[in-house]
């Protein structure tokens, strides 16, 4: 079985406990307060193997297994054999990194609470943008595929607002610092991965 399943497996075998559970859902969700007040520092990464329902938990496993899977291959030729140590270690960093300034921007608030592997997901997506921007990929809502490139900036760009506006349950921060973590990573380990972006995204025509 591939790294990309057996994350996948993992990550729905621990959101169905939780929600059989609720003693487990209450330690491992990330609640800042009880972070910062009680140091349960570990809940920066056992949050990003919950979900609140099968829609949160689908979406997010078909977003990793579609892009894991090339990731997957890539890091095997990037790293080699211990590919599979990399690949695990870059998406748990992924999460960690990702819900920090969530961390810092909750911390007093003892009502907040998050959850979702939407940060290593969203360092996934953007690490195969990078190397694929031209592959075609679906905004929300419209039926028409645009290039990666432009997904990753319309996605960054709704992440963002929405961040600004509040109001929702959804940690939009992740998403932001997890495509950004993804990008940098990927920059560190394979330079030459930024002059084949543009020259890609360079030959890109609408017509």
């Amino acid at each position: 079985m591939s790294i990309t399943l057996i994350i996948i497996v993992i990550t729905a075998a621990i959101s169905l406990w939780a929600w059989n559970d609720h003693s487990v859902m209450d330690r491992w969700i990330m609640n800042p307060y009880q972070m910062a007040s009680r140091g349960q520092y570990y809940r920066l990464l056992t949050s990003g193997f919950l979900h609140a329902d099968w829609g949160h938990l689908i979406f997010n496993m078909l977003s990793f297994y579609f892009f894991g899977s090339y990731i997957e291959q890539l890091f095997a030729y990037l790293f080699g054999p211990i590919y599979a140590v990399w690949l695990v270690g870059f998406y748990l960093v992924a999460i960690i990194v990702s819900d920090l300034p969530t961390y810092f921007k909750h911390r007093n608030d003892p009502g907040y609470n998050s959850l979702g592997a939407s940060g290593g997901v969203s360092a996934i997506i953007f690490a195969s943008i990078l190397f694929r921007p031209l592959t075609p990929l679906y905004l929300m809502f419209i039926p028409i595929p645009v290039p990666g490139f432009i997904f990753g900036i319309f996605y960054l760009a709704y992440s963002f607002y929405e961040s600004r506006r509040g109001g929702s349950n959804i940690n939009h921060d992740a998403h932001i610092y997890g495509a950004l973590f993804g990008i940098i990573f990927m920059i560190v380990a394979y330079p030459g991965v930024v002059g084949s972006f543009f020259e890609q995204v360079g030959s890109w025509r609408l017509f």
